[in-house]
């Protein structure tokens, strides 16, 4: 499974912590930046992990920053993105599970690493549902 990580400064060491764990669980990964702890701007990121998601270059995208809020924000103006915050495991599975998110954006400052990767496997492992929630979802692009 291909995945696309980015975030800003906040969010950058988490970032190389769940990416290091990824690539050892068999994940072909992309990051498209930050690369430092340098402050930066999380739109530069989020537009790079969207754009990879819409065009489908990877199968799903993380982003992190501070809050995550951000991140989520931007990445929901691209087309066909479905960005999900999540700060519990049982979020990032009904994400995917009723949403159909392809991307998971995680807050940095509020969340431990232990609980990050905890919420990006509950993401990673859960199916789209479909049924009464593909109906919902084709509403949700303008």
């Amino acid at each position: 499974m291909k995945l696309t990580f980015g975030s800003d400064h906040a969010g950058f060491e988490f970032k190389r912590y769940l990416i290091t764990r990824l690539i050892k669980a068999g994940y072909d990964i992309t990051d498209v930046g930050a690369y430092s702890l340098e402050s930066v701007d999380y739109p530069d990121f989020a537009h790079k992990v969207a754009e990879a998601v819409a065009m489908n270059k990877t199968d799903f995208g993380i982003l992190l920053c501070g809050s995550g809020n951000g991140v989520c924000i931007t990445a929901n103006k691209h087309k066909n993105v479905r960005a999900a915050l999540c700060w519990t495991p049982e979020l990032g599975a009904l994400a995917r599970q009723h949403n159909n998110a392809n991307i998971l954006c995680l807050p940095a400052r509020f969340i431990s690493k232990r609980m990050a990767s905890k919420i990006v496997d509950a993401f990673l492992t859960a199916q789209f549902e479909g049924g009464r929630h593909q109906k919902r979802v084709d509403k949700i692009n303008c």
